[in-house]
């Protein structure tokens, strides 16, 4: 593991690996989620677009029906993941407060056992209060731009879903 790693391990307590877990899962559906939307999902529109102009009729009950199915299909494809990354973007704060949270115990506990000449037990506990609340907001904001990007397109393909049509 590199040296920074560890150090990140080493002063941020007992909440960072799982800061860390979540930020890549985070990443790993925001990548996904760009890789389904840019290469997939029109691939997938053009797919349901040609079955829907194969058919003879396109007035009738059943046919609304079926175009509001495969309307409601494509859109909830189009957001599938949105909700699992924007709550992983409220959660690695909280975590981060939590490794806050977490440091100032050590803090206090440090100064209850030594009083307060104990300088660099002192220094720990705040140090660990800090890094791990930087950590949560640092990967928090990283994600919520590319949040906010998807969220976008997002919307694009939903509406261009709702386009669907005799061509």
């Amino acid at each position: 593991m590199p040296d920074y790693l560890s150090a990140l391990f080493s002063q941020g307590g007992p909440v960072i690996p799982y800061i860390l877990l979540l930020s890549v899962l985070m990443w790993v559906l925001i990548l996904e989620h760009y890789w389904f939307i840019i290469l997939q999902y029109p691939q997938l529109f053009a797919r349901v677009q040609q079955e829907w102009n194969r058919r003879a009729e396109y007035r009738s009950r059943t046919a609304r029906r079926l175009r509001a199915q495969k309307i409601a299909s494509l859109s909830l494809l189009a957001r599938r993941t949105l909700l699992y990354i924007r709550i992983l973007i409220q959660v690695l704060p909280l975590l981060g407060l939590l490794g806050t949270v977490s440091g100032l115990i050590h803090t206090f506990d440090a100064i209850t056992l030594l009083g307060g000449n104990n300088r660099s037990g002192i220094a720990a506990g705040i140090s660990e209060a800090l890094v791990a609340t930087l950590t949560g907001l640092v990967t928090a904001l990283s994600g919520l731009y590319f949040s906010v990007s998807l969220e976008s397109r997002s919307t694009l393909a939903q509406e261009q879903a709702e386009t669907l049509q005799r061509e």
